[in-house]
């Protein structure tokens, strides 16, 4: 049979970013498949270099406006970790509300993703209902923080702001609402024939193609494999209340978009307690140096772990500063989950993942002399590069 490649982007309807897919298929069956990335890449890692430790709180930030949170808090822990032991202690408050906000960040990205999956498949009811309550969210976020999206509430050492008594209340009330709405949601989407004949078996990924991978977050627990930052290296107040890993067996699409609902619910109960639990007192350890050194940050963004690494000279800003988001880990399971599938299946098994490819981007450039030859790094060119640059900093270090 003759072989067909079918393109999807770098722009696509059904596709939030811009990212280049080519799908090898015989007749209706993909029998090979590959992604060209680097259509996003905006060199937040650099920027950061020219920035101030405070001042790369807000451009990291901006790295994904839906996890605007998780590069942030993951950096502030980055940093964090430069410091001896007991000097840097973040109170106790502060850390209940990095979980609030991190929590309700969580629910606002699987309520997008359940959205855009019903959307994807023509379930345009899913759709409407799921954003109807995602702007519920974004409604508390802006009365607890004053944004809707970059809450800016991230700080070495604490919290930015600290929430109102009234704001809390209003926002537990709505919380109880929002569990009302998820479980009919889960029955909803566990009892209904078509979502299940749409989605069961499709894109599957066993959990050793998981660890093969290194795949993440719900994508990884979707397979079985039984990881969470939030309970494997506890941070900020997670092991102050009680709750549990969300996981599915099958590995499929359906079993993805289970899991995505389960750790929605798991999310308000956790966002509840925390508010129950709060202690008063201050939010933040008023930390004006970071000392030379290095150190590393990780949590559970809604996507998987998020990672950032972090080298001071004792300057006021970074000397190196290095960011991995749970796409570059999750993306290249595509293959695996899409072979043998149709074509019909493509953008939901793609959409599965959730991608966020402006997190995720490696580097490309332009070359100068030939404006019309895009000149993109191999790995083994980046490694390189990445020794150089290690040795320039080990020189700097010395001399200062």
């Amino acid at each position: 049979m003759s072989r067909t490649v079918i393109p999807i982007g770098p722009y696509h309807p059904l596709q939030e970013e811009p990212e280049f897919f080519q799908l090898v298929c015989e007749g209706e069956r993909i029998v090979d498949a590959f992604a060209n990335v680097g259509y996003n890449h905006r060199g937040i890692e650099k920027l950061s270099e020219l920035k101030t430790f405070d001042q790369s709180t807000f451009v990291v930030e901006r790295i994904c406006g839906i996890c605007s949170t998780s590069h942030p808090l993951a950096y502030v822990y980055c940093i964090e970790d430069i410091f001896k032991e007991g000097d840097c202690v973040v109170p106790e408050r502060a850390l209940y509300i990095r979980t609030i906000v991190a929590e309700l960040e969580r629910i606002h990205s699987h309520l997008l993703w359940v959205g855009l999956a019903g959307h994807f498949l023509g379930y345009n009811t899913v759709y409407m209902w799921a954003w109807k309550q995602r702007e519920e969210v974004l409604d508390m976020f802006e009365e607890l923080t004053g944004n809707r999206n970059n809450y800016a509430m991230m700080k070495i050492g604490g919290v930015r702001r600290d929430f109102s008594d009234s704001s809390t209340a209003g926002v537990i009330k709505r919380l109880n609402t929002l569990m009302k709405f998820m479980k009919m949601i889960k029955k909803a989407f566990l009892d209904d024939p078509v979502l299940q004949a749409r989605l069961k078996g499709i894109g599957v990924l066993t959990k050793q193609d998981c660890m093969d991978y290194g795949a993440l977050g719900p994508t990884a627990r979707a397979s079985g494999l039984d990881i969470d930052v939030r309970r494997d290296d506890p941070y900020a107040a997670y092991d102050r209340v009680s709750w549990s890993v969300a996981t599915q067996q099958d590995g499929d699409v359906f079993a993805k978009a289970v899991v995505r609902i389960m750790e929605i619910m798991e999310a308000i109960n956790i966002v509840i307690q925390c508010f129950n639990q709060m202690p008063k007192g201050p939010i933040d350890a008023n930390i004006k140096d970071v000392p030379v050194g290095e150190g590393i940050g990780h949590i559970e963004a809604p996507r998987g772990e998020c990672f950032h690494y972090v080298r001071s000279d004792g300057t006021n800003r970074p000397v190196r500063h290095k960011v991995r988001a749970p796409t570059f880990m999750n993306l290249p399971t595509y293959k695996e989950a899409l072979i043998g599938e149709t074509i019909s299946d493509a953008t939901i098994i793609l959409a599965g993942i959730d991608p966020c490819y402006c997190c995720t981007e490696r580097v490309t450039i332009i070359d100068a002399n030939n404006t019309k030859k895009r000149n993109i790094f191999s790995q083994q060119d980046l490694i390189k590069m990445s020794h150089a640059k290690t040795e320039e900093i080990r020189r700097r270090l010395k001399v200062k």
